[in-house]
Formats: C-alpha cells, structure tokens, sequence
C-alpha cells in the first residue's frame, strides 16, 4: 500500500477511537442517575451573575496615588515660596 492510503487508514478508523470515546462518555452522562440523598433544589453552588454596587476603587497606575501628586505639589510649593 502507498503511502496515501495508509494516511487515509490511519483517518478513518484510528481517529475514529476518540470520538467514539466521547459519544460514549457524553451517553453515560446523559443516562447517568443523580445521586441518592442529595436534593439538587438545596445543593447549588451556582449563583446567578450580579453587576456590582458602587464604584470600583481607584487604579494603582505607574505615576503613583492621588495623595502622592498632593503631597509634591505641597512641597514643591513651599519650596518655591
């Protein structure tokens, strides 16, 4: 056999093993039954997504804080003075 049809081969049935995996893996789940003694209506760790309140705090940037600009500009001023 050419090497073309041994690629080809390769394609058809040797790739074919993870897909069946994952079809059977996906079924599995689909008839999979809950777990005894745990009432899904109690147990939910999932919370539906809240937009915050209030601000956001401000940034740290790379040219420092608020307070630090004021605190320069006052010794920058009584140095001038």
């Amino acid at each position: 056999m050419s090497s073309g049809a041994w690629e080809l081969v390769f394609m058809l049935l040797i790739l074919k093993i993870p897909m069946v995996y994952l079809g059977l893996v996906v079924w599995y789940a689909i008839r999979a039954e809950p777990e005894p003694g745990i009432d899904p209506s109690e147990y939910s760790v999932w919370q539906p997504w809240r937009k915050p309140k209030g601000p956001r705090p401000r940034r740290g940037g790379p040219h420092g804080t608020r307070d630090a600009v004021r605190a320069s500009r006052a010794r920058r001023d009584r140095v001038a003075a």
